[in-house]
């Protein structure tokens, strides 16, 4: 069964389902659930703020994947499930290696993750990040689908999908 859970997460209502949903295999397995968080510095880093004497973006980055993190170990830890966050920053690396990595560096059993589950066009901007990490992981990985992505697929199901490498 599962005693080591990795949840990825960024805030999102798509990636709090995914951690609902570990907090819930969490609670039937009695799992330890570890929350990361990556903050992309190339994806919002022009270099031009340093230069305009503004905020560091980065460290207002680092800040809010913090509370992102806190949050989240609070909501798993009101149910009473044992709770680790960590905050990575990329300059290199994708977020989808980072994730990879940490399952196999924690010897986790499963990874839990929110996901859009758009398919064609819609997929390639929002999904190709779960794609990706579906890809690279050594462990099964539970993709948690977003309520409006059951509305507009019509399916009157749960939106979980279960997909395993």
């Amino acid at each position: 069964m599962y005693h080591r859970i990795l949840v990825p997460i960024d805030g999102s209502p798509v990636s709090l389902r995914g951690l609902e949903e570990a907090i819930r295999l969490a609670e039937l397995t009695g799992a330890v659930l570890r929350l990361v968080h990556v903050v992309d510095e190339l994806k919002y880093v022009t270099g031009f703020e340093r230069l305009a004497g503004g905020p560091d973006l980065v460290l207002l980055m680092e800040e809010a994947g913090e509370q992102i993190l806190q949050q989240g170990r609070e909501r798993a830890e009101h149910a009473g499930i044992q709770t680790e966050t960590l905050l990575f920053t990329s300059v290199s690396g994708r977020l989808c290696d980072l994730v990879a990595e940490q399952a196999r560096a924690w010897n986790a059993d499963l990874i839990v993750m929110g996901a859009h589950g758009r398919r064609g066009g819609g997929r390639v901007p929002l999904g190709s990040g779960a794609d990706e990490i579906l890809r690279l992981a050594t462990v099964p990985v539970l993709l948690v689908r977003s309520p409006s992505d059951d509305d507009e697929a019509g399916s009157g199901g749960t939106g979980r999908i279960f997909l395993t490498t």
